[in-house]
């Protein structure tokens, strides 16, 4: 048996995936592996992903530059959740320009944000991509 059938895939074959930095533990973003993402992922060193919206494997910083090194992967307690612990090449990890996608806060009912755009998103990526 491998390692990989001891996920729990959920219905559409996909296990949710959050990187955080493997220095601070800072959460810098979720997103969708499936099965060839993930052994891929750890093949090749790097965080690669399943756009759900595309239909098709995403290579983290394939557009922008911002690499995802994996230095450790883990998996929760129900098998159904991974967290890869990755240097992330360039401080951004959000299509934002943002260091993370986790910027905004609840203040008193009200989705707030509280850090900065560290590099402009237009000049990140190429005209007509809004994100990886």
């Amino acid at each position: 048996m491998s390692w990989l059938d001891e996920i729990n895939w959920n219905a559409d074959g996909l296990v949710p995936a959050i990187a955080q930095d493997h220095r601070s533990g800072r959460v810098l973003m979720m997103a969708w592996m499936n099965r060839e993402s993930l052994a891929l992922s750890v093949q090749e060193n790097r965080a690669i992903y399943w756009s759900r919206s595309r239909g098709k494997l995403w290579r983290k910083g394939e557009e922008s530059g911002h690499v995802q090194k994996l230095h450790e992967l883990r998996l929760d307690c129900d098998a159904d959740a991974v967290v890869l612990m990755v240097e992330q090449i360039g401080a951004i990890a959000c299509h934002t320009g943002r260091e993370s996608c986790f910027y905004r806060i609840l203040n008193d009912g009200v989705w707030k944000t509280v850090e900065p755009v560290l590099k402009d998103p237009h000049s990140i990526y190429q005209a007509g991509h809004s994100h990886e």
